[in-house]
């Protein structure tokens, strides 16, 4: 199957009521894990490379990895630029054989984010990509993104409507609570339920996305502290609020630091337990077991298991 794009598994993802988990990839073994994790779910995926997971891996490498996937499985793929600063990492990526990219303008004012996103829908479009914007800025830190709490901004539901009509874009990733990174929450856990309510009254029927979205899972993160790691006080987004946002307009949920807390865990466990061991397939194959499990647990959070 060739690689589709987000519009047609948004469209499906709405009327449904569930959502499609986005993982992000740095590497082969990453990418193996997610597609037998999907496969075994039955579960349409989205592959996403960072503006990092391309410098440390390469675009041409990361893109003939996602072919190798197309060519073991019969899922629907779709392979999606995450957080793209700028129109021209954007158009390299549209250019480079991805069919979904995110230009992330939230960083600038609302008018000027307007332009950027009109920019990249204005490049994509014609060339059969999605874009996915974002309004709103979200705390915590991912690769090159850094925002403190106090520099957070939820999506304002009045803005949201306006910018999707004046940007066109085709799908919209909106700040309600989550954050980036391990360190999500300092107190209980909440998201903005009554804001996700008014921005999906303003834009019925179109595909909200949720960044930062990552649970946290306690059994990674003492497996990890188990074996030498120091992953302290880091809390994420509970399940259950997770599947309560899918089941509303959230058609696209990211989760990043739960599939690198259980490739860490994994490897460092194995490397404990086996100290005399030199051979990487050793560690990175239960790593790779390790992803395939949480990306399971995720489809059936999410809801979309049996949807491909």
């Amino acid at each position: 199957m060739p690689l589709v794009t987000s519009k047609e598994l948004f469209k499906k993802a709405l009327e449904g009521h569930y959502a499609i988990g986005a993982f992000n990839v740095n590497n082969m073994e990453i990418i193996q894990g997610i597609v037998e994790g999907a496969a075994d779910e039955k579960a349409p995926i989205i592959l996403q490379f960072s503006a990092g997971a391309r410098k440390y891996a390469r675009h041409e490498y990361l893109v003939k990895l996602v072919q190798a996937a197309l060519e073991t499985s019969d899922l629907p793929i779709v392979l999606h630029l995450d957080h793209g600063e700028d129109f021209e990492i954007c158009r390299a990526c549209v250019d480079g054989g991805f069919t979904s990219v995110m230009i992330d303008g939230s960083r600038h004012p609302f008018e000027e984010n307007i332009a950027l996103t009109r920019k990249v829908v204005e490049y994509a479009h014609p060339r059969g990509v999605t874009v996915e914007a974002e309004l709103g800025k979200l705390a915590g830190v991912e690769d090159t993104i850094s925002v403190s709490e106090k520099d957070a901004i939820f999506t304002n539901p009045h803005q949201a409507k306006d910018f999707v009509a004046r940007a066109g874009c085709d799908s919209l990733a909106v700040a309600i609570g989550t954050s980036h990174g391990a360190y999500k929450f300092k107190g209980e856990p909440t998201l903005d339920f009554d804001r996700l309510v008014e921005i999906q009254e303003r834009l019925p029927n179109f595909p909200l996305v949720l960044h930062g979205a990552s649970s946290v899972l306690h059994d990674l993160v003492d497996i990890c502290n188990r074996y030498g790691g120091k992953i302290l006080g880091s809390r994420g987004v509970p399940e259950e609020m997770i599947s309560r946002a899918a089941k509303m307009n959230v058609c696209k949920v990211n989760i990043d630091t739960d599939i690198r807390l259980a490739i860490t865990g994994a490897i460092r466990k194995s490397l404990v337990e086996n100290p005399a061991n030199f051979d990487p397939r050793h560690y990175l194959g239960p790593a790779r077991d390790a992803i395939k499990e949480v990306v399971k647990r995720k489809i059936r959070v999410l809801g979309c298991g049996g949807t491909a």
